[in-house]
């Protein structure tokens, strides 16, 4: 697998490529690029690893060579050299996990020369977001549209889109308290349970789904469980759809967070480039979940999909539907266990056709 990412500025216009090739042929396998907005060299080539490393395992390969122009990468991932900027942290740590879910992987260092097909695919991905389009392999034309969406739904399109059943999971105990729940293992109250009983008979008497899909997080998941048994059908975890880790803040109030850290916590709302101490930006997270989105509708394409996640996740999806800028994620409410549903369409744009929908459960 080889991997590049750039970006024109620094920080600025950023993108990644990687192409994944038989190690014995040459033959390419895969080719994933995209467009991720305003980063530096080193994330964009961070996130040139990960969607490799994804690519990748969809093959099921016995082993994996990563080769990237990038020493920084290769050094950290190779755990010669320290990963020390928070952002990185997040990245590094995902790619941590993508790797020891592979039977095994070594990094190798090559020069830029050798890396020329990655180097053009994220080029070709930087160029295409430049037009407000999505790269995407040799095949049909895409409709532009920022960040892979379009600023109309009105189209006359043949095939069908990719339908998005969005459910929040039910509450926990800090759910109630209005305490920050991000990467912590919270599992649902007893009100919470009963939440995810009413949204499984809700469901269950809607349109069949093919899949249901979730956050690893317990709480999500436990709530996917109950309504998977009611669809007859198995749960499938993305990493993807985790919640924000809001590190030092998890568990705290927003009132006990601006009082400890009054100078962190007005950057992180002026911001979504500002990350919690120890935790994600939402920009970052922002980042893994329009890549969750783009395998998910690569693998389902076409049919109706359950997924159970959580606050951040699921407005980001509603925000890159409606092609919203980022302070949009401020704006949008989520009650425990509401339905959003977005048709993803293959010709370029996306309809939101429900948000929040809390008709079959009571509120804590």
């Amino acid at each position: 697998m080889e991997a590049d990412g750039g970006s024109r500025g620094n920080p600025g216009p950023a993108g990644y490529g990687a192409v994944v090739r038989d190690a014995d042929t040459g033959e390419v396998l895969r080719e994933v690029a995209a467009g991720i907005g305003r980063a530096t060299n080193n994330v964009a080539e961070y996130e040139g690893l990960l969607a490799g490393l994804r690519a990748a395992a969809e093959l099921a390969p016995a082993a994996v060579e990563v080769r990237m122009d990038s020493k920084l990468v290769v050094e950290q991932m190779s755990g010669r050299w320290q990963v020390k900027h928070p952002d990185m942290r997040v990245l590094a740590r995902q790619a941590a996990e993508l790797v020891q879910r592979l039977p095994r992987v070594a990094f190798r260092h090559v020069p830029r020369e050798r890396n020329k097909h990655a180097d053009r695919l994220a080029n070709e991905a930087m160029d295409a977001a430049a037009r407000g389009a999505t790269w995407a392999p040799a095949g049909p034309a895409q409709v532009p549209g920022p960040e892979g969406g379009s600023s109309y739904g009105w189209l006359d399109t043949v095939a069908p889109p990719t339908v998005t059943v969005l459910l929040r999971h039910g509450s926990t105990p800090l759910t109630a308290e209005r305490r920050f729940s991000g990467s912590g293992e919270a599992d649902l109250s007893e009100v919470g349970l009963a939440q995810a009983a009413a949204a499984a008979e809700r469901l269950g008497a809607e349109p069949a789904v093919k899949a249901v899909v979730t956050s690893p997080l317990r709480r999500a998941r436990r709530t996917a469980e109950i309504v998977a048994d009611r669809l007859g059908l198995d749960v499938v975890a993305d990493d993807g759809l985790r919640e924000t880790d809001f590190g030092a803040w998890e568990g705290h109030t927003l009132a006990e967070v601006r009082e400890r850290w009054p100078a962190e916590a007005a950057a992180w709302l002026a911001s979504v480039d500002v990350a919690p101490p120890g935790g994600e930006s939402f920009s970052v997270v922002g980042r893994r979940v329009r890549q969750a989105r783009d395998r998910l509708v690569a693998s389902y394409g076409g049919h109706r999909l359950l997924l159970v996640s959580h606050v951040t996740p699921i407005k980001t999806l509603v925000r890159l539907a409606l092609d919203a800028p980022p302070t949009a994620l401020y704006r949008i409410h989520l009650d425990p266990v509401g339905i959003t549903e977005i048709d993803w369409h293959p010709d370029g744009p996306a309809v939101l056709r429900r948000l929040n929908d809390t008709a079959h459960a009571p509120q804590p």
